[in-house]
């Protein structure tokens, strides 16, 4: 694999072939094996061009766990700052040696510029509102380890779509996987062309789903959430218990708690919320390893 900065290339058996590293990576850390030794020699350079804790962290100790050595640029300090161009910083941190970049930046395609300018292996870390691949991954890798099979679920993804990487790799992660997926929100945030079911009433789907994804809404994207939008698309203790027998929550992160979910909901056992955090190290690991592998 020479980058990783969409989910949509992948065919089912290549999705699951990361997913499948990814448990056994979990299964790794759980036993608290030393690092690998897998991207021993390598620099992996982490270029968060945008505010993150799960991502950003999750991919450093993903790094460093396979071997790795690991330098991040803050892009608050860095030389951007002095009106350095994303490909100058690009160059120079491929000068520096760094041998596979993860890229985070505001601008949808960026993490693929990137692969093309510097011509080493790439992960998006989240381009705009384009796609978020490892965020899928370990979403995926979640559902796995909680059902095994992903053929024949339900899931439905909630909130402000229109404006979610996240739900975009998902999208394209849960058609190639063939579970039944309906898009849930206001009409302003739910894509216009889409070949999934679209519906704007959370309660008649409920109890029909197996996961029920929340989503953030995206405000620094321009997206408002006022009480209406909590009284319709907000999950609390009494629409949770609507959910049929097994079904789960998710959610990417962060948490608007009040918002889209109620504390009562993200922390009850229904709730994936933290094991989708736990499985992000692992399936990032399982993501470097196939690129230094591809080197």
């Amino acid at each position: 694999m020479k980058r990783f900065t969409s989910v949509a290339p992948l065919d089912a058996a290549e999705l699951l072939a990361l997913v499948e590293r990814g448990v056994e990576m979990r299964r790794r850390l759980e036993l608290h094996e030393p690092a690998g030794h897998e991207l021993a020699g390598r620099t992996v350079a982490n270029l968060f061009f945008e505010p993150s804790t799960r991502t950003r962290l999750s991919f450093d100790l993903a790094a460093q766990r396979l071997g790795a050595n690991v330098i991040t640029l803050d892009s608050e300090v860095s030389s951007t700052t002095k009106g350095e161009s994303l490909r100058d910083t690009v160059l120079t941190v491929t000068a520096i040696g760094a041998d596979i970049l993860v890229v985070r930046h505001r601008e949808e395609g960026a993490a693929d510029q990137v692969a093309e300018w510097s011509g080493r292996p790439v992960v998006n870390a989240g381009d705009g509102t384009n796609e978020h691949p490892t965020q899928a991954l370990l979403d995926v890798m979640t559902i796995h380890r909680k059902f095994q099979d992903l053929r024949g679920l339900s899931m439905a993804i909630v909130g402000d779509i229109a404006h979610s990487r996240v739900a975009n790799s998902l999208m394209a992660a849960m058609s190639t996987l063939e579970v039944d997926l309906t898009l849930v929100g206001p009409s302003e945030w739910v894509p216009p062309e889409t070949s999934f079911t679209v519906t704007h009433d959370l309660d008649e789907v409920l109890p029909m789903v197996d996961i029920l994804y929340l989503l953030r809404v995206q405000t620094e994207r321009g997206s408002v959430v006022d009480d209406r939008y909590i009284e319709r698309y907000g999950v609390g203790r009494e629409r949770a218990t609507r959910l049929r027998e097994g079904a789960v929550v998710m959610h990417p992160g962060p948490i608007n708690r009040g918002v889209e979910i109620s504390d009562e909901v993200a922390d009850s056992p229904r709730s994936l919320i933290l094991e989708q955090v736990a499985n992000g190290v692992p399936a990032r690991m399982a993501v470097l390893e196939a690129l230094g592998a591809g080197t």
